[in-house]
């Protein structure tokens, strides 16, 4: 077939991809990928390919779907792949196969400045900060100015500046063809250039938010596609969870109440109860947080039932959420945005009660024994029909959800229809050399399957230590324990000029090992740099942790995965614990439960899976380069001493193996 001889061709040593890119270099395990990718693109059928570090999977998938021609979408699990995609990788993809396609970013609407909320923000707008006022003030000198409104090429105004928070705009308060504004709207256009373009590139959530559930006005977009690509696909099933169930929070609420008083200022400034009743919605909302002393809590319906203070202050909310509507409702004849205001306030009052009184399934802890669901029983339906029902507590708010019990069917509904590939792909996706969990997940049985290596030499330039006389996992000093383990590596990697990163399961452990290592930099007198998660963004974090050389980044969750740092400046890292999810989080307590009940084994099926995809995300920010060397420490003792071990350090990189500390310091000092 000629399309597979351009394939050779493309990926030779001599050929167009060698010619265009600096440091080239053919690899088997690539242009094997990129056969089965054209091969599913021209059957138009389903494939899950895992591809290690290194491999060029990017490459692999972009060079047969440009020669392939048609309609693509891309979607990417993170913005930095996103915006990698469209700046750099698909652009010299392009041009180094002469291919004449037109190639189009769409993001969420929250990143792209709206010139009707950036109007009425400056305005009348509140901001926290003097800083916040001259953020907002350059926001709308670079709206003049840019021909995309996307606040990526804003470089003037952080990216997390509360004022980015009034200058755009959210499904919920975008009032579509009424806007005064809509010539010049930047979302409209950017989605006009992606309905013309034959490559889109999105992230995962707008995906799901509007181009498969329609939701904004996106529907054309995949109908004409013939081929979709999930990168970082193994973050799907939390993704396809998210958005096929229901959510209601208090951000909603507080940007509700926001955006009513900078309208009532525009078109009802001489009715003050309307900016009375959004303060008292305001402070009514924040109670609900405030009614919870811990954040980082997901807790099941029965679990919130217990916190009084919680449900009276919920109660609360809506007896004000009403009082609200009702001046909302007297004022919504006098503009668009107040009359937005009045259809978002009905529809959060209406979900809300949704929430409340939902048939679903309602898990309960009952203390060591573990989980029971007395509850289960009055969800009818099948798995895909059942909700779970619970709630989640950050820093900032209080989100009420309502999950899939599972998505398979869901999901796999959406597939059908029009003919066209779907390929999933990702470095882990796979338990060992099995797709079971991943292709259950989202119901796809019948998908064609693809797994190759990492083509790095991990044998030689990466070791995998195993400390030995760990305590077990829940002791209550085992944090202490960590840092006493982890201390001489850490000092080891310093010496030799390198940095750490110390991975923990929970923000809890994070914070103590951070104060931990504290203390111990201080009492050797070391200058090791020490940074926390939280701190500073994520991304000051990683350009800081890149420029210090030998820093040590204490971080949680958000830098498992999606973090590219090569060279000595990571040369160590150290994960805590296995990442098993709590079994008492309501979704997966109400999973696990289901299985139970069906006489299968939750913990190979789901628990496993779940931590060896997630220690394969961890372990994969070591070695990111040919050139890198580094250690992965592995502090928890299950990964030895429990036979289900064998399979979590089986799926991860052919890394040398040893328990002993001076194995370690020779690898540094060698």
């Amino acid at each position: 077939m000629p399309a597979k001889l351009d394939l050779d061709r493309i990926f030779a040593a001599d050929g167009p991809l060698a010619r265009a890119i600096s440091g080239f270099r053919q690899r088997d395990q690539q242009l094997a990928m990129a056969h089965e990718v054209l091969a599913a693109v021209e059957a138009n059928r389903l494939l899950i390919v895992e591809a290690g570090t290194g491999t060029g999977k990017t490459f692999a998938y972009l060079a047969p779907v440009l020669m392939a021609g048609g309609k693509v979408i891309l979607s990417t699990g993170t913005k930095t792949l996103q915006d990698q995609l469209f700046n750099r990788d698909l652009p010299t993809v392009r041009d180094a196969l002469g291919v004449p396609a037109t190639v189009a970013l769409l993001k969420g609407r929250a990143n792209y400045v709206c010139p009707y909320h950036l109007e009425r923000a400056l305005a009348g707008g509140r901001l926290n900060s003097r800083a916040e006022v001259m953020h907002l003030n350059a926001i709308a000198r670079f709206a003049k100015a840019t021909a995309t409104g996307d606040k990526a090429e804003c470089g003037d105004v952080p990216e997390d500046s509360g004022a980015w928070y009034q200058a755009t705009s959210t499904r919920e308060n975008c009032i579509g063809q009424e806007c005064p504004h809509v010539k010049e709207c930047f979302v409209l256009a950017a989605r006009r250039e992606a309905l013309a373009a034959d490559v889109v590139v999105v992230n995962h959530h707008l995906f799901f938010a509007d181009v498969m559930l329609k939701d904004d006005g996106m529907g054309e977009l995949l109908p004409a596609c013939n081929t979709v690509i999930f990168d970082e696909a193994h973050q799907l099933p939390e993704v396809a969870g998210l958005f096929f169930g229901e959510a209601v929070g208090t951000g909603q609420l507080l940007d509700l109440a926001r955006d009513t008083k900078l309208e009532g200022i525009a078109a009802a400034k001489d009715y003050a109860p309307l900016q009375e009743a959004a303060r008292a919605l305001e402070k009514a909302t924040k109670d609900l947080r405030l009614a919870f002393r811990h954040e980082g809590m997901r807790l099941s319906f029965a679990q919130w039932q217990t916190h009084e203070a919680a449900v009276e202050a919920l109660t609360h909310l809506q007896t004000t959420l009403d009082d609200f509507g009702k001046h909302l409702e007297s004022q919504a004849g006098r503009s668009e945005g107040l009359a937005n205001c009045l259809s978002r306030s009905s529809e959060v009052v209406m979900q809300l009660r949704h929430w409340q009184t939902a048939k679903a399934f309602d898990a309960k802890k009952v203390g060591a024994g573990g989980m029971k669901c007395p509850e289960a029983g009055t969800a009818e339906g099948s798995e895909e029909e059942v909700q779970v029902r619970w709630v989640e507590v950050s820093a900032y708010g209080v989100t009420l959800n309502l999950t899939p019990l599972s998505v398979a069917n869901i999901f796999r509904r959406q597939l059908e229809g029009h003919p066209r590939a779907w390929v999933f792909t990702s470095a882990t996706l796979a338990v060992g050399s099995d797709f079971g969990h991943y292709q259950k997940a989202l119901g796809l049985a019948e998908a064609a399957t693809g797994r190759w290596e990492s083509p790095f030499d991990y044998p030689t330039n990466a070791l995998l230590y195993c400390p030995p006389g760990m305590p077990d996992p829940n002791h209550p000093d085992y944090s202490e324990a960590v840092v006493e383990a982890a201390w001489p590596a850490i000092r080891a990697a310093g010496a030799a000029n390198g940095g750490t990163f110390v991975l923990c399961t929970s923000l809890r452990a994070m914070r103590r090992i951070h104060e931990l290592l504290e203390e111990r930099i201080a009492a050797a007198g070391l200058e090791l740099p020490l940074l926390l998660q939280g701190q500073r963004s994520k991304s000051e974090l990683l350009d800081s942790f890149r420029r210090l050389g030998n820093a040590v980044l204490v971080a949680s969750q958000s830098f498992w995965e999606g973090v590219d740092v090569r060279g000595e400046a990571l040369s160590l890292v150290v994960i805590d614990k296995l990442p098993f999810a709590p079994p008492d989080d309501p979704v997966l307590a109400a999973r696990i439960d289901t299985l139970k009940r069906q006489g299968r084994n939750a913990f190979f099926e789901v628990q496993l899976p779940r931590a060896v995809i997630s220690m394969k995300q961890g372990a994969g920010r070591l070695i990111r380069d040919e050139t890198d060397r580094g250690v992965l420490m592995v502090c928890d003792p299950r990964m030895v001493d429990k036979p289900y071990g064998r399979r979590i350090w089986q799926s991860l990189p052919p890394m040398r193996r040893t328990r002993e500390l001076s194995d370690v310091e020779v690898f540094f000092t060698g």
